[in-house]
Protein backbone atom coordinates (compact mmCIF):
# COMPACT_ATOMS: atom_id res chain seq x y z
CA UNK A 1 0.00 0.00 0.00
CA UNK A 2 2.80 2.59 0.98
CA UNK A 3 4.04 2.09 -2.93
CA UNK A 4 0.41 3.98 -4.05
CA UNK A 5 0.76 7.53 -4.39
CA UNK A 6 -1.36 9.88 -2.79
CA UNK A 7 -3.45 10.52 -5.80
CA UNK A 8 -4.10 6.54 -6.21
CA UNK A 9 -5.31 6.28 -2.53
CA UNK A 10 -7.61 9.41 -2.97
CA UNK A 11 -8.98 7.74 -5.91
CA UNK A 12 -9.30 4.17 -4.54
CA UNK A 13 -11.26 5.82 -1.48
CA UNK A 14 -13.69 8.42 -3.53
CA UNK A 15 -14.33 5.72 -6.43
CA UNK A 16 -14.50 2.66 -4.49
CA UNK A 17 -15.25 3.61 -0.96
CA UNK A 18 -11.97 1.67 -0.10
CA UNK A 19 -11.33 2.97 3.77
CA UNK A 20 -7.74 1.61 4.17
CA UNK A 21 -6.50 3.95 1.51
CA UNK A 22 -7.85 6.64 3.72
CA UNK A 23 -6.22 5.27 6.59
CA UNK A 24 -2.99 5.42 4.44
CA UNK A 25 -3.45 8.80 3.94
CA UNK A 26 -4.03 9.52 7.15
CA UNK A 27 -1.22 7.92 8.54
CA UNK A 28 0.94 9.45 5.79
CA UNK A 29 0.58 12.72 6.41
CA UNK A 30 -1.78 13.41 10.01
CA UNK A 31 1.92 14.50 11.68
CA UNK A 32 2.44 17.38 9.43
CA UNK A 33 -0.66 18.24 9.29
CA UNK A 34 -0.41 18.22 13.26
CA UNK A 35 2.63 19.87 13.43
CA UNK A 36 1.30 23.01 11.34
CA UNK A 37 -1.49 23.40 13.69
CA UNK A 38 0.69 22.86 16.39
CA UNK A 39 2.88 25.93 15.53
CA UNK A 40 -0.11 28.02 14.89
CA UNK A 41 -2.31 27.15 18.01
CA UNK A 42 0.51 26.49 20.00
CA UNK A 43 -2.12 23.95 22.11
CA UNK A 44 -2.25 20.02 21.70
CA UNK A 45 -5.35 19.67 22.31
CA UNK A 46 -6.43 22.36 19.90
CA UNK A 47 -4.03 21.30 17.41
CA UNK A 48 -5.39 17.62 17.34
CA UNK A 49 -8.84 18.69 17.19
CA UNK A 50 -8.64 20.81 14.30
CA UNK A 51 -6.36 18.08 12.75
CA UNK A 52 -9.33 15.87 13.00
CA UNK A 53 -10.95 18.45 11.43
CA UNK A 54 -8.90 18.71 8.39
CA UNK A 55 -9.15 14.83 7.81
CA UNK A 56 -12.95 15.10 8.27
CA UNK A 57 -13.25 17.45 5.66
CA UNK A 58 -11.18 15.00 3.35
CA UNK A 59 -13.17 11.94 4.16
CA UNK A 60 -16.65 13.66 3.83
CA UNK A 61 -16.00 15.73 0.47
CA UNK A 62 -12.89 14.24 -1.08
CA UNK A 63 -10.94 16.20 -3.20
CA UNK A 64 -11.28 16.71 -7.35
CA UNK A 65 -9.15 14.58 -9.20
CA UNK A 66 -5.70 15.79 -10.12
CA UNK A 67 -5.35 17.94 -6.63
CA UNK A 68 -1.97 17.64 -4.62
CA UNK A 69 -3.37 15.48 -1.61
CA UNK A 70 -0.41 16.76 0.89
CA UNK A 71 -0.94 20.57 -0.81
CA UNK A 72 -4.80 20.29 -0.26
CA UNK A 73 -4.35 18.58 3.49
CA UNK A 74 -1.77 21.61 4.60
CA UNK A 75 -3.75 24.58 2.65
CA UNK A 76 -6.75 23.36 4.73
CA UNK A 77 -5.13 23.00 8.13
CA UNK A 78 -3.05 26.50 7.60
CA UNK A 79 -6.48 27.90 6.69
CA UNK A 80 -7.90 26.14 10.10
CA UNK A 81 -4.84 27.05 12.22
CA UNK A 82 -4.89 30.58 10.93
CA UNK A 83 -9.06 30.67 11.86
CA UNK A 84 -8.00 29.56 15.14
CA UNK A 85 -5.87 32.57 15.78
CA UNK A 86 -8.15 34.99 14.42
CA UNK A 87 -10.77 34.06 16.87
CA UNK A 88 -9.15 34.01 19.77
CA UNK A 89 -7.61 37.18 18.99
CA UNK A 90 -11.16 38.52 18.70
CA UNK A 91 -12.33 36.50 21.77
CA UNK A 92 -9.39 38.56 23.72
CA UNK A 93 -7.49 35.68 24.16
CA UNK A 94 -6.27 35.39 28.00
CA UNK A 95 -2.32 35.25 28.56
CA UNK A 96 -0.96 31.16 28.77
CA UNK A 97 2.19 30.50 30.06
CA UNK A 98 4.01 26.62 28.56
CA UNK A 99 4.61 24.48 31.49
CA UNK A 100 7.88 22.93 31.83
CA UNK A 101 8.23 19.86 30.25
CA UNK A 102 9.08 16.19 32.81
CA UNK A 103 13.11 16.39 32.14
CA UNK A 104 13.84 19.67 30.60
CA UNK A 105 15.78 20.94 33.23
CA UNK A 106 13.72 24.74 32.97
CA UNK A 107 12.97 26.52 35.27
CA UNK A 108 9.44 28.24 35.85
CA UNK A 109 11.16 31.16 34.97
CA UNK A 110 12.61 29.93 31.44
CA UNK A 111 9.24 28.44 31.15
CA UNK A 112 7.19 31.48 31.46
CA UNK A 113 9.76 33.36 29.47
CA UNK A 114 9.68 30.57 26.79
CA UNK A 115 5.59 30.64 26.88
CA UNK A 116 5.59 34.45 26.54
CA UNK A 117 8.14 34.58 23.40
CA UNK A 118 5.17 31.76 21.68
CA UNK A 119 2.65 34.05 22.81
CA UNK A 120 4.33 37.01 21.19
CA UNK A 121 4.96 34.58 18.23
CA UNK A 122 1.36 34.35 17.85
CA UNK A 123 0.03 37.12 18.13
CA UNK A 124 2.62 38.80 15.45
CA UNK A 125 1.51 36.29 13.14
CA UNK A 126 -2.21 36.98 13.76
CA UNK A 127 -1.48 40.64 12.60
CA UNK A 128 -0.06 39.24 9.43
CA UNK A 129 -2.04 39.16 6.09
CA UNK A 130 -3.11 35.62 6.06
CA UNK A 131 -1.00 34.64 2.91
CA UNK A 132 2.15 35.70 4.63
CA UNK A 133 1.37 33.78 7.97
CA UNK A 134 0.35 30.77 6.14
CA UNK A 135 3.63 31.34 3.89
CA UNK A 136 5.79 31.82 6.86
CA UNK A 137 4.24 28.50 8.97
CA UNK A 138 4.36 26.59 6.30
CA UNK A 139 8.35 26.83 5.25
CA UNK A 140 8.80 26.61 8.95
CA UNK A 141 7.43 23.29 8.39
CA UNK A 142 9.50 22.64 5.76
CA UNK A 143 7.12 22.83 2.78
CA UNK A 144 8.65 23.50 -0.72
CA UNK A 145 8.58 26.39 -2.70
CA UNK A 146 5.93 24.23 -4.95
CA UNK A 147 3.75 22.89 -2.28
CA UNK A 148 3.55 26.78 -0.58
CA UNK A 149 2.63 28.58 -4.01
CA UNK A 150 -0.53 25.76 -4.32
CA UNK A 151 -1.33 26.88 -1.10
CA UNK A 152 -1.55 30.25 -1.28
CA UNK A 153 -2.08 29.99 -4.77
CA UNK A 154 0.71 31.80 -6.60
CA UNK A 155 3.06 31.26 -9.21
CA UNK A 156 6.43 28.79 -7.69
CA UNK A 157 8.42 31.63 -8.83
CA UNK A 158 6.67 34.38 -6.84
CA UNK A 159 7.28 32.76 -3.69
CA UNK A 160 10.68 34.00 -2.48
CA UNK A 161 9.92 37.70 -3.09
CA UNK A 162 6.51 37.09 -0.90
CA UNK A 163 8.24 35.16 1.88
CA UNK A 164 10.82 38.05 1.72
CA UNK A 165 8.04 40.45 2.46
CA UNK A 166 6.40 38.31 5.12
CA UNK A 167 9.50 37.87 6.88
CA UNK A 168 9.69 41.69 6.88
CA UNK A 169 6.32 42.21 7.98
CA UNK A 170 6.64 39.56 10.79
CA UNK A 171 10.06 40.68 12.14
CA UNK A 172 7.79 44.57 11.86
CA UNK A 173 4.47 43.21 13.49
CA UNK A 174 6.63 40.87 16.65
CA UNK A 175 9.10 44.51 17.59
CA UNK A 176 5.90 46.70 17.13
CA UNK A 177 4.66 43.76 20.23
CA UNK A 178 7.70 44.18 22.04
CA UNK A 179 7.69 48.02 21.83
CA UNK A 180 4.22 47.58 23.11
CA UNK A 181 4.88 45.33 26.01
CA UNK A 182 8.03 47.51 27.38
Amino acid sequence: MSALSDSMLLRRFRDEGDETSFEELFTRHYDRVYGVLFRLTGTRQQAEDLAQEVFLKLYQRPMRRGDNVAGWLYRVAMNSGYNALRGEKRRDKRERFVAPQEGSGATPEESAIRGETREQVRAALARLKPRDAKLLVGREMGLSYKQLAEIVGVRETSVGTLLSRAQSAFVEAYESLERGQL
